[in-house]
This record gives C-alpha cells, structure tokens and sequence, in this order.
C-alpha cells in the first residue's frame, strides 16, 4: 500500500490510507512500532472498511518532526487529533494498541469531537505505564543522551536480545519477522533517536498520567471495544476487564494465544472482533 504524507504541526507525518466507503478506523501503533503492526488487519478490514494507519513519531518513524513538537503523551494525542482534522475525518472508530492505546485514552480525556467509537488493544492503562518490564526498560534508556541511546539500541540487531523480555519477546509471540525492522531508523538517523529520547522523557515524566485519565473513561458515552490477550505478561488482563466494566458501552473480548501485539499474533481473531464491533456500532 503506498505511503502518503501530511504536514502537521509537529512535521511530516507518513501515513496510509485505504480509501472506500465503508466506516474508517484509524489505527494507532505503540512506542518503537509503525504502520506495519497492522499490515495483516488492514489486509483482512480493508475489504468493507477504509483504514487510516498514521505513522507517529515514537522510534520507528523516519521522517524526524520538528525540534520543538510536543512529543509528551498529550502532545502525541493532540497530534492524532490534528491529522483527524486535517485529513477531515468524522465518526472515526479509533484504534490502538500497546502505547497507541494510551494515545486513545488521551485524545477521548481531551474529547475527541471526531471519535465516533474506540477499540483498546492490550495496552498501556491505569498504573502500567511505561507497561511492565519492557516498558519500563525503553522508558529508563530515555536517561541517556541520543547518541549513547544510539549505541544501546545497536544490540536490537540481535534476535537473541530482541526476544528478551525487556524487548519484544513478552509482546509478541510470532512477530519478529516485522519487529526487526522497527528499529532500523533508529539505528540510521540521529534525528530519530533525538526524537524518541524526547518521547520516553515524556512518559517517564509523568508515570501516573493514565491513572486519572483511564477512570475518567466512564463518561466516554460512544461505543468501545476492549480486546486483550488472554494470558497478556506485560499488559494485566483484569486491566482489560476493568477497562470494559468503566466505559459505559464496553464490550471484551480476550484472545488465546497471543501477547500483547494481537495484530501480529492473532490478526484473523483480531480483525473479526472489530468487524463485529463496527457492525453493531
């Protein structure tokens, strides 16, 4: 699918976009990911929906944004707000995973006048945020500077490294194969690694953020979807079950066989949990 560009006021911002008629999801991924986590989703959705997957700048972006952008938490919600307004999308279900589902929360706590329905994917809630020991890990590397952050990250080469579970291996279970590659821009640009240093000193600054954000949720008054890994090791499964009881039009499901990046390691389960979802919504 080819890559489109829109000029925010961070920067440049990659993105695809399916077109069609059918209701838009807007995909978000999280920290050190792109739009590749939801290639098989978009595969499968495409077909009856139009899917809007931005490329935001959390580690695996190649295109640096501005020095001065708001690469806080807030900021990254605002800057999905932004791209919904630019590209003029309305009634929009919002999806995320991971950090991505963060960003959601944030955007709806600011109101999200464009957010028709929500989808939250095994992701960052209440006081998991940096998420268990991998976040928490990513986050601590934000102490350093970029180029020593640079030089930490070259051992990401590794398989070996990236399947530890300060890594990728408690997120995804199948998913290497795309997450190898998440780390390339990183590894490539020095004003990529200036721009995550700034997005982990974000999160670490401020840990309990999600905590009242995430409660405030019950007023969300639109459709939402909460889908989380069954037996998820860095995202806790009554997290989800909590979510779905304080939105007010939450609905679960959990899925076998996967850890937290369900796009990767269950996309067919996944997909089908949204399709439903957008059917009744």
């Amino acid at each position: 699918m080819t890559m489109e560009q829109i000029e925010l006021s961070a920067g440049t911002i990659d993105y695809q976009d399916t077109g069609g008629d059918g209701p838009v999801l807007v995909l978000l991924h999280g920290l050190l990911m792109d739009e590749t986590l939801w290639a098989d989703v978009v595969a499968d959705l495409r077909a009856d929906h139009r899917c809007v997957v931005p490329v935001l700048p959390m580690g695996a972006h190649t295109k640096p944004v501005k020095e001065d952008a708001d690469l806080s938490p807030r900021g990254l919600a605002r800057l999905v707000g932004e791209f919904l307004e630019r590209l003029d999308l309305d009634n929009v279900t919002l999806v995320g995973n991971d950090t991505g589902g963060a960003v959601v929360q944030l955007l709806v706590d600011e109101g999200a006048p464009r957010v028709g329905s929500i989808v939250l994917a095994s992701c960052d809630a209440f006081d998991n945020f940096p998420p268990g020991l991998t976040g928490k890990t990513v986050v601590m590397t934000g102490k350093l500077s970029p180029a020593f952050f640079g030089l930490f990250m070259q051992q990401m080469r590794l398989k070996l490294v990236r399947r530890q579970p300060i890594a990728f291996g408690w997120l995804t279970k199948r998913g290497d194969a795309v997450s190898k590659n998440w780390i390339k821009p990183i590894l490539a640009q020095a004003d990529v690694r200036r721009d995550t240093v700034r997005v982990l000193r974000g999160i670490a600054a401020d840990k309990k953020l999600l905590v009242g954000v995430s409660e405030g949720l019950s007023s969300f008054d639109r459709p939402a979807l909460v889908v989380w890994a069954e037996k998820d090791r860095v995202m806790p499964p009554a997290h989800g079950r909590r979510l779905a009881e304080i939105l007010p039009q939450g609905s679960l499901v959990e899925i076998a066989d996967s850890y937290s990046l369900l796009p990767l390691d269950q996309p067919a389960q996944f997909s089908t949990a949204v399709r439903e979802f957008t059917r009744k919504s």
